[in-house]
């Protein structure tokens, strides 16, 4: 079945099964590998991006549904860094193994683009979904207020 949609703000066609999940259409069809595959049930939070301004979990999300929507992953975020939500991440040095941190990234910039200026609690709220192992989750606080701040003072996005 081919679908069309636009990714990181390009249109494309994929020829792939109806059912197959959005986080393999990335990573196998258009070999955009940033968004990770972690549990495969939609609880983890590696595997999300952006659709049409809402994080989702890609692994849960089917090719059929996405047609014709914007799609936006961690490659689209920015290709230098330079996203707010990136240069906080950075700032606040939360990385540590780094594996869920492409959909921490991504649950955190689609919260600031709905939400310019959380509270803590509207942030963990946001952020429920997306388990981080190493425990970065002060920082994580930290870096999506910071980019806020950013955002803010006309950093882009």
């Amino acid at each position: 079945m081919n679908i069309d949609l636009v990714v990181n703000g390009r249109s494309t066609s994929v020829d792939v099964t109806p059912e197959m999940p959005l986080l393999w259409v990335l990573r196998d069809t258009l070999g955009l590998t940033g968004t990770k595959f972690g549990c495969g049930i939609g609880s983890c939070g590696a595997c999300t991006v952006i659709l049409d301004g809402r994080a989702v979990r890609s692994c849960q999300t089917k090719a059929q549904t996405v047609g014709g929507q914007r799609v936006t992953t961690i490659e689209g975020l920015s290709s230098d860094g330079t996203h707010a939500v990136q240069r906080a991440w950075l700032e606040e040095d939360v990385p540590q193994c780094g594996y869920c941190q492409a959909g921490q990234i991504m649950s955190a910039s689609a919260l600031l683009d709905q939400n310019p200026k959380p509270t803590d609690t509207e942030v963990l709220t946001a952020m429920r979904g997306n388990l981080c192992r190493c425990g970065t989750y002060p920082a994580i606080l930290r870096a999506i207020h910071r980019a806020a701040e950013l955002k803010a003072e006309g950093v882009r996005r």
